[in-house]
């Protein structure tokens, strides 16, 4: 189970345009990993949405933000071209990076139980250090979480 302090678990995957991505490529930068459980729903819309809507202050304040779902490339390109999202969504179809942050695990809706991805947020610091995780997300207000634990609200 990560921790704050730990160092984040570098990863290597698609975005949603099939680019390779890894964290490693964000070295020097603050970044926002937040992992959501699938595109186009009501809470991941609004969380994603909150993130859209305060994109330009955490452009200006010089954080990343990378969305993280089990979604297919073409899944995320629809997600962000319906409600324009400025950020890149990675792909993990194989489930290796929910798996490399304990985010994968058993769910239960309606008293149904299954596997999916738990809604949880990683803010790393420039050295590649988680510095906060957010295991109880406040979807709508989610950006002004992120930026007040970045200390820049």
């Amino acid at each position: 189970m990560l921790k704050e302090g730990d160092k984040a678990p570098d990863f290597k995957s698609k975005d949603q345009n099939g680019n390779a991505v890894k964290l490693s490529d964000h070295k020097g930068e603050r970044v926002v990993l937040y992992f959501y459980p699938k595109d186009d729903t009501p809470g991941c819309t609004k969380q994603a949405c909150s993130l859209r809507d305060s994109y330009d202050v955490f452009t200006e304040k010089g954080i990343k933000v990378l969305g993280v779902s089990i979604d297919d490339e073409r899944s995320h390109q629809k997600f962000i071209s319906k409600y324009d999202l400025p950020f890149d969504l990675i792909a993990d179809t194989d489930k290796s990076i929910v798996e490399k942050y304990g985010v994968w695990g058993e769910k239960s809706m309606y008293g149904k139980k299954y596997m999916g991805t738990h809604r949880k947020t990683f803010l790393i610091d420039e050295k590649g250090k988680i510095v906060k995780i957010f295991d109880k997300v406040k979807v709508a207000e989610h950006a002004d979480e992120l930026l007040n634990a970045f200390g820049e609200k």
